[in-house]
């Protein structure tokens, strides 16, 4: 009996279109010749001052009572880019916006957010509530970005957010292996933590 493949090898897909479907993740991994693991990641925390920090943990204390976070452009206005827009303070980094990728007609579509210091990217993909489909979405995303750029990073660093959580993902380019972080960052209660670790990723020195 042949089974049908849950991915159609004519069809177009972009980002969003993954996030979509109703298949289990590392089934869809799979079809790129991806293999997916879930573990503790022990990221790397940036240990210089944050002199932001206080400001910005205070802003969203008194704003989140009043915000409305039913959409996810409110969540990405408020929520996801001040954090974002403290981490280029401290890194330098420069932010594309909705950053364009098209590799083939099952790997296109926009990244929500694209930081990159030198040779070092991060991806961050804002979503509405739905974690575990938008890391699949987060995954294609990473997968894509592997063939689109040209730099020497062994492991392409992403997250997933809905502005109050995240959770961090990596794919080993060699292994052709997607991460999922077990841990979750709440904000405003671990604020810190993710702010060290997203600066962390982006002043990471890759040997030569």
């Amino acid at each position: 009996m042949l089974r049908i493949p849950i991915i159609q090898p004519d069809q177009s897909y972009t980002f969003s279109d993954y996030f979509k479907l109703n298949f289990a993740p590392q089934d869809i991994l799979a079809y790129f010749g991806v293999t997916l693991q879930r573990r503790a990641l022990t990221l790397p925390r940036y240990t210089g001052e944050l002199d932001r920090l206080t400001e910005l943990k205070a802003r969203i204390e008194e704003s989140l009572p009043r915000l409305s976070l039913t959409s996810e452009m409110a969540r990405r206005e408020f929520l996801i880019a001040p954090v974002l827009t403290d981490v280029l303070h401290y890194t330098q980094a420069t932010l594309n916006v909705e950053y364009p990728v098209s590799v083939s007609h099952q790997l296109k579509g926009s990244l929500d957010y694209l930081l990159q210091n030198n040779q070092t990217f991060l991806v961050v993909e804002a979503k509405n509530e739905d974690l575990e489909r938008g890391f699949v979405q987060l995954a294609i995303e990473l997968i894509a970005l592997d063939q689109w750029i040209e730099s020497d990073q062994p492991i392409l660093q992403g997250a997933i957010s809905t502005g109050n959580i995240w959770q961090f993902g990596q794919f080993d380019r060699a292994s052709r292996t997607i991460t999922q972080d077990l841990n979750l960052y709440r904000v405003p209660a671990d604020l810190a933590d993710l702010i060290q670790v997203l600066v962390s990723i982006l002043e990471f020195e890759q040997s030569p």
